[in-house]
């Protein structure tokens, strides 16, 4: 005869009181903290502003139902559209990684912590609309009313600087990727406390709303991986934060929380979908991620290939008239590259095509430069492309997987050598930090700068696009503004 299962509700799991008593009373980032957060934040914007060129992209913004106007909505930076807040964040996080040119974090778990701020900036921009407003709000028919707050560019700030602390931590000894779940998982962890917070949640609502997010499970990978790469990885992290918006506007309602959900025997996240491992916190919560985050500067290409398209941009101008020459290309890199992006055969999409390692390396050979449109089928169609990849060769250098874990190293390295058929060969290129690593940020910051003014020059009238550039580089102005206005700034 079995033994009865006990029913004595557990006390929280110690995770989800970890998580929520950091989101909310941490408020002491570092000054670093700080400011590289207000360099994310116009990276995170400008990329957002970069992918409205893009109709793949557009055709999933906007309300659910067309038509559909919310009174003092959050505001989808531009575009004309103002939705409820779920709404908006997933448009706003859509837009965000919609062209793989936002912040990384890599990691036993990578991911992009910036896609994070779909749920912050939605929220924060209703918040703030309403509370200038004077209007009261409301989470589904509770009769709890939501007393909204107008936070500052600094209050986002410091929830980009939580949410990308918790989604970054939670990565460092956590692999969900090697049981096939996507690292969006965290995105939802993240945004559900930090959005919970804001909201003006208590200790006991984030903990129960947290909860509803790890109840979620994760989707899978099947959606990055050969062969059925999609376009899903582009909207996957709007979906996860349009999640986390409704799950903490749920746990405000006082929608009761599982709070063994983790641990629970059985039943719980760690034994159905860990394998029965403990999900663990590597290192106390601070601002840790957000000191040591990754900038896409150079290229729109999937994190673990950017040194090796710096290689290859090197060594364009030697290769660049002797392509019929070339016998073999050997690329040497880290065990997280090989797994995620070392890909041979057809490419179907631009999604398939910015998680090639080979076709991205091929690009940076023949044009000298990566950018959006070579993912494109018009440039992807070029035979030169193929015939590249055809001759390349992908091996691991232990030390390069070694540094990519290590704490104080976070090295991405790639190295690439081009032999010709006369038996001659090319320097072999290595790179170990790329341009948007910790330790290029003096080089690095103004060219993100750049790559920012030219998304706002490209959507905005100069006069706006000046005005963003300006704000941003004045860090005591942008701070102190209400987040509605900076919104009204980015509108279209």
């Amino acid at each position: 005869m079995s033994s009865p299962i006990s029913n004595l509700r557990p006390p929280p799991d110690d995770l989800l009181v970890t998580l929520a008593d950091y989101a909310l009373h941490y408020n002491a980032p570092s000054a670093e903290a700080l400011d590289t957060a207000r360099w994310c934040l116009l990276d995170t914007l400008a990329c957002g502003i970069m992918a409205l060129k893009y109709p793949a992209c557009t055709k999933l913004l906007g309300p659910v139902v067309p038509g559909t106007t919310i009174a003092n909505g959050a505001r989808v930076p531009g575009t004309p559209y103002e939705l409820d807040p779920v709404q908006a964040a997933f448009n706003i996080g859509t837009l965000v990684r919609w062209l793989d040119f936002n912040d990384t974090w890599l990691a036993a778990e990578w991911g992009h912590p910036s896609d994070n701020l779909g749920a912050l900036l939605a929220t924060a921009d209703w918040l703030s609309r309403n509370a200038a407003a004077g209007t009261p709000v409301r989470a589904f028919n509770s009769s709890s009313a939501i007393r909204p707050s107008s936070l500052t560019v600094r209050d986002l700030l410091v929830a980009m600087i939580k949410a990308h602390e918790i989604q970054g931590i939670l990565a460092l000894e956590n692999s969900f990727n090697r049981v096939g779940l996507d690292h969006v998982l965290l995105v939802r962890i993240a945004s559900t406390a930090v959005t919970t917070a804001m909201l003006g949640g208590t200790r006991d609502q984030i903990v129960n709303a947290l909860s509803h997010a790890w109840l979620d499970g994760s989707a899978l990978r099947t959606y990055r991986h050969a062969p059925n790469t999609g376009s899903r990885k582009s909207w996957a992290a709007g979906d996860a934060t349009s999640r986390a918006v409704r799950l903490a506007l749920i746990a405000l309602t006082g929608e009761m929380g599982y709070p063994s959900v983790l641990t629970a025997k059985t039943w719980g996240f760690q034994d159905v979908s860990f394998r029965g491992q403990p999900v663990k916190l590597a290192r106390p919560l601070g601002s840790y991620v957000m000191e040591n985050v990754l900038f896409k500067i150079s290229f729109p290409a999937e994190f673990h290939a950017q040194t090796a398209v710096e290689c290859a941009v090197q060594l364009h101008p030697l290769v660049r008239d002797r392509l019929a020459d070339i016998a073999r290309i050997e690329l040497t890199t880290h065990e997280s590259a090989i797994r995620i992006i070392d890909k041979t055969g057809p490419l179907h999409n631009p999604a398939d095509r910015d998680h090639c390692l080979q076709y991205m390396t091929a690009i940076g050979l023949l044009f000298g430069d990566l950018t959006a449109e070579h993912y494109e089928d018009k440039i992807a169609a070029d035979p030169r492309i193929d015939a590249l990849r055809a001759k390349m060769v992908v091996r691991e250098e232990k030390t390069y997987s070694r540094d990519y874990l290590d704490a104080g190293q976070r090295s991405i390295a790639n190295a690439v050598q081009i032999f010709f058929t006369d038996g001659t060969a090319t320097d072999r290129i290595e790179v170990h930090f790329p341009i948007g690593h910790r330790r290029r940020r003096k080089d690095g910051i103004p060219l993100l700068q750049q790559k920012a003014a030219a998304a706002f020059t490209a959507h905005y009238s100069s006069e706006k696009a000046t005005l963003l550039a300006t704000l941003f580089n004045a860090p005591h102005q942008l701070e102190p503004m209400p987040v509605s206005e900076l919104s009204h700034h980015l509108s279209a």
